[in-house]
């Protein structure tokens, strides 16, 4: 397993982490859950990312399960607070002291730990003030219950702003996680510069596009039964984007590229958005331990300048690059 500096930061993590988000107390029962677990840690990753949202607060506590019994020195667990938990009253979301402070509580308790190693602001509050959520954080970490602070899908504004506050405040602000994938590229003109100026470094989602990038959509044809493009717990709205005859035609010329390069489709996705030097991981999910096993592979690996720009000829303007679609909620949900 390669491992890399989280942004500028002294933490190392894991380039492939394992993201429990549709999953863990959700898509798939808890025996398999905890073998997948079991799959990444015998794999090398030593990096967990988890939210309260998930499965409303059930993800974390099957994570803390799956730890148990690990040295803790050993792992990097971060999780987030933001979306609604519990029964969604008007403070069970945002970014304000008390949701904050009562959320890390909340995640600590269920995942079995004194601390997390990265306390992540699932999405822009654009309710509360960017003081009172620094602020917040500051005291959650000087508190010894998280050691940094990140953010996800933050804009790269946002991502300044905060990061001067968290300078003031003497905070560790190390990370970002957006989504990013070959289809997904709009952190790439905005969020990526504005990152490598401030030292944070992207722990990026979906970079397998939901399974989109692994070819087993097929135009023309019916989504494959089982697949998260039939999940109705939240993985078929988030893949329908890519569910047109254009995107995946183009996502099938990739199928010779990866054989070139002696990958799987997955693989090649995978090993992909590691190419860009200010991710600092990967996370993959799993519903079986053996997609762990072949998602690792690409850790690592190199991927030559003809081979990126092939890719680039195969996707041609299916990809989406607007940094404007990266967005949070202009209110709380």
């Amino acid at each position: 397993m390669e491992i890399r500096n989280l942004g500028n930061s002294g933490l190392k993590i894991s380039a492939i982490a394992y993201g429990n988000w549709l999953t863990h107390g959700s898509q798939v029962e808890e025996d398999a859950a905890l073998a997948c677990v079991r799959r990444a840690l015998d794999e090398g990753i030593t990096t967990f990312d988890t939210a309260d949202v998930y499965a409303n607060t059930v993800a974390e506590e099957v994570l803390g399960k799956a730890l148990a019994g690990e040295r803790r020195e050993s792992l990097e667990i971060l999780t987030k607070v933001y979306w609604p938990t519990g029964p969604g009253k008007h403070n069970d979301s945002g970014l304000s002291r008390k949701h904050i402070m009562e959320s890390i509580d909340g995640s600590l308790r269920r995942l079995g730990t004194e601390y997390v190693d990265v306390y992540q602001a699932h999405r822009y509050d654009h309710e509360t003030p960017l003081e009172e959520t620094m602020e917040a954080f500051a005291d959650v970490v000087r508190s010894g219950k998280a050691l940094y602070i990140g953010v996800s899908e933050w804009t790269a504004a946002q991502l300044r702003a905060g990061h001067a506050l968290a300078r003031e405040l003497r905070i560790p602000f190390v990370s970002n996680q957006p989504q990013y994938n070959m289809l997904w590229r709009v952190i790439e003109s905005e969020v990526v510069p504005a990152s490598e100026d401030l030292g944070i470094g992207q722990v990026v989602f979906s970079p397998i596009a939901q399974g989109v990038l692994t070819g087993k959509y097929v135009p023309g044809q019916p989504v494959p039964e089982g697949s998260r493009a039939t999940d109705e717990k939240g993985g078929a709205d988030f893949i329908g984007r890519y569910l047109n005859d254009d995107v995946l035609t183009r996502v099938q010329r990739l199928k010779p590229l990866a054989e070139q390069a002696g990958l799987s489709q997955a693989q090649l996705a995978v090993a992909w958005v590691l190419q860009n030097p200010n991710v600092s991981a990967a996370i993959i999910g799993a519903s079986r331990p053996e997609q762990v096993t072949e998602n690792v592979k690409a850790a690592g690996v190199t991927l030559e300048a003809d081979l990126m720009a092939a890719i680039d000829d195969a996707l041609g303007d299916a990809v989406e690059r607007d940094p404007g679609k990266t967005v949070s909620p202009a209110k709380r949900p």
